[in-house]
């Protein structure tokens, strides 16, 4: 299944901006940006990452919502 056909793992309906690289739970890789952020919000961000859009878009949304200041790494292909 191509990146643009996939849908969110968590909502089932919004295109993923991110994948998460070490996810606790297999069934759980792509998020949407809602899901991201609300991820971020609920202090349960994605620590190894993988951006799919070509954009830091999950990069974003964590400087603008992580009061947490641990370490985060974006996954290169």
């Amino acid at each position: 299944m191509g990146a643009h056909r996939r849908k969110c793992d968590w909502c089932g309906s919004g295109t993923p901006i991110v994948r998460d690289m070490d996810p606790v739970n297999p069934e759980y890789q792509y998020w949407c940006e809602e899901c991201a952020r609300a991820l971020i919000i609920k202090g349960d961000p994605i620590e190894t990452y993988r951006e799919l859009e070509g954009e830091p878009i999950y990069g974003r949304l964590l400087d603008e919502h992580c009061t947490l200041k641990r370490f985060y790494s974006f996954a290169r292909a």
